[in-house]
């Protein structure tokens, strides 16, 4: 059976503004900007055809179609979230990590860091950038010369004043146990290793 589905990105943005009725805090839960929760939304309203809310100043309510819309959505969604729930691959928690596609995962010692990390189940999607960490297909980012974006944290990888790579995570969730825990790999890497060739903190791990 093929289902017709709208986009789930749009879905998420619309469910997560319906359930807060702004799109500040949407785009707060889902790590992107109220923009792009409002771009969103409304690529959902012109698929399907009608108006999920009204737009006032600021304010936002939902329509008599957004009202009824919005169990089955939510429904659907933590079915999804419960299935999902019961794999647990890997580890107890799944952390997704992008990576540029130049980055050479060598580097990262990533067999070692699941051997020594059981409890987090790791996944890597390269090539990755800012798109797929802002629309929250990974949870952190190693990208090539992003030093500063707002409402993310920003941490160089390498030593040298070029572009460089950067650990990227946004601030809401730099401060999860399995983000500090990869920061904390990141910089116990062996001396050899050019990751380990420089002290700047990393997401989540205070300097000492």
């Amino acid at each position: 059976m093929t289902y017709a589905l709208p986009p789930l990105n749009a879905l998420r943005a619309f469910e997560a503004a319906a359930r807060h009725l702004s799109f500040k805090l949407a785009a707060h839960e889902l790590h992107v900007t109220p923009a792009a929760v409002g771009q969103q939304v409304k690529a959902l309203e012109a698929r399907l055809g009608v108006q999920l809310f009204e737009r006032l100043h600021k304010q936002l309510i939902l329509t008599a179609d957004g009202q009824a819309y919005l169990p089955g959505v939510s429904e659907g969604f933590r079915h999804i979230a419960e299935a999902t729930s019961q794999l647990k691959p890997a580890g107890a928690v799944l952390l997704q990590l992008g990576v540029h596609g130049s980055f050479d995962l060598r580097r990262l010692e990533l067999a070692e860091f699941r051997s020594a990390h059981a409890e987090i189940g790791l996944r890597v999607l390269q090539p990755a950038g800012l798109h797929e960490l802002v629309e929250g297909k990974v949870d952190l980012l190693i990208a090539r010369g992003l030093g500063h974006h707002p409402g993310y944290r920003c941490d160089r990888v390498n030593e040298g004043s070029g572009p460089g790579d950067w650990l990227i995570v946004p601030e809401g969730t730099a401060d999860c146990p399995e983000i500090v825990s990869f920061g904390a790999w990141l910089r116990a890497l062996p001396a050899e290793n050019p990751l380990a060739n420089r002290r700047p903190r990393l997401v989540g791990i205070s300097g000492g």
